[in-house]
């Protein structure tokens, strides 16, 4: 198997409404990724995309083919990934692959979505469909009410006072507004007070508004290439150490693990053996805190801190970048925005920004190895992504 690594990315500004289409923001980023990867268009052998929602969105499916012609790679391999949140990290692991295999040398790959054209009411719906259609949606439940679930099991199950995780949860909100504020590309750019969060409207006790993620219209693409390849086109090349991907079905075949993912502790397990690392190895980390829960139960799972412990770190500072792991120094899904088939790749183009040290005010100084993880719907698809400094 060769080593593949990541030579260019590219990103669009996340926002909560754009004028362009899905094909017309993946064209923006993926242009930037192959002029800073010194290729050009006919050079990209192969695309992978991951999209969610077009068909709704939009109604445009096979949204894949014409991203490849809008960039003038013409006539390429092209295929579509719907893993819903991890759709993009989904299409990366197989763009890894690809190339790893010898298949092709140079590779485009990333996602898009514009799911804030559906407004809130279809898009609530939609999003939903990323759960059991035929006994959690009928049940009444969307994805506030998943986490709210996740957030009294752990209250219970640690025993931690529920007004007490919410200062917990209300810190991870307020880490990640402070970085966004400090990352142009983010939603929102705006600092924000543990107050503000426990003052916010109440969703599905005890989410509240500052907990949750937002809708967003964007794209993030990288450019992969073989090792030798890479040579000749980057003095800096990242490379992917290590991947992780896992399934699960609903909650409630996973409900001896809650509310850790199983399939999360999977997919990390599989990119800490390829990789050859351990958690205490990994300097920065891209996670889905698409709910503040979310983060906290996360940062557990993959090995950073001990169960039921993780809200506590976050309070002491822990997980700030000059702590024992930078936690979403992009501002996360949080504030730098969720645009469901994108959100992977532009968790890769973090870390990728950060490894090269290129991230300004929130850079995490002397960063070598970085790591990604990517929820789909309610613990169906968790996908990891381990990256490392390749000079």
């Amino acid at each position: 198997m060769r080593k593949v690594a990541v030579i260019g990315v590219g990103m669009t500004k996340f926002s909560g409404k754009q004028a362009k289409t899905a094909v017309e923001l993946f064209s923006e980023a993926a242009f930037d990724a192959i002029n800073e990867s010194n290729v050009k268009p006919k050079d990209i052998q192969a695309l992978f995309i991951g999209n969610g929602l077009g068909d709704f969105e939009e109604g445009q499916a096979q949204i894949q083919a014409f991203c490849a012609e809008s960039i003038g790679a013409f006539h390429v391999r092209a295929n579509r990934y719907e893993n819903a949140c991890a759709s993009a990290s989904a299409a990366i692991q197989d763009a890894f692959m690809w190339v790893a295999g010898g298949f092709y040398d140079i590779v485009l790959v990333g996602g898009t979505e514009v799911c804030t054209k559906m407004g809130t009411p279809l898009a609530t719906r939609t999003f939903a469909m990323f759960s059991d259609s035929r006994y959690e949606y009928p049940c009444g439940i969307t994805f506030p009410g998943v986490f709210a679930l996740l957030a009294h099991l752990y209250s219970k199950k640690y025993c931690i006072p529920l007004p007490e995780l919410k200062r917990q949860m209300a810190q991870v909100s307020v880490n990640s507004h402070y970085y966004a504020a400090r990352n142009p590309k983010a939603q929102f750019q705006k600092e924000i007070t543990v107050a503000d969060v426990l003052n916010s409207l109440m969703v599905a006790t005890p989410i509240q508004l500052q907990d949750c993620c937002p809708f967003t219209d964007g794209a993030a693409a990288l450019v992969l290439a073989s090792e030798k390849m890479a040579g000749k086109l980057t003095g800096k090349p990242v490379y992917i150490a290590g991947i992780g991907q896992a399934s699960a079905g609903n909650l409630a075949t996973q409900r001896e693990h809650l509310p850790h993912l199983y399939a999360r502790e999977l997919a990390a397990g599989q990119s800490y053996a390829m990789a050859g690392m351990k958690p205490a190895d990994v300097d920065v980390v891209e996670l889905h805190d698409c709910f503040s829960i979310a983060s906290i139960i996360a940062m557990e799972s993959l090995g950073f801190f001990p169960r039921g412990k993780a809200g506590e770190a976050v309070l002491r500072g822990e997980t700030r970048i000059g702590g024992r792991i930078a936690v979403n120094p992009s501002g996360g899904l949080k504030a730098k925005g969720h645009p469901i088939g994108a959100t992977g790749a532009a968790q890769a183009y973090e870390i990728v920004k950060q490894l090269r040290g290129e991230c300004g005010e929130r850079q995490v100084e002397g960063a070598r190895v970085g790591m990604t993880d990517t929820l789909g719907g309610d613990g169906g698809t968790l996908s990891n992504i381990i990256l490392k400094r390749g000079w």
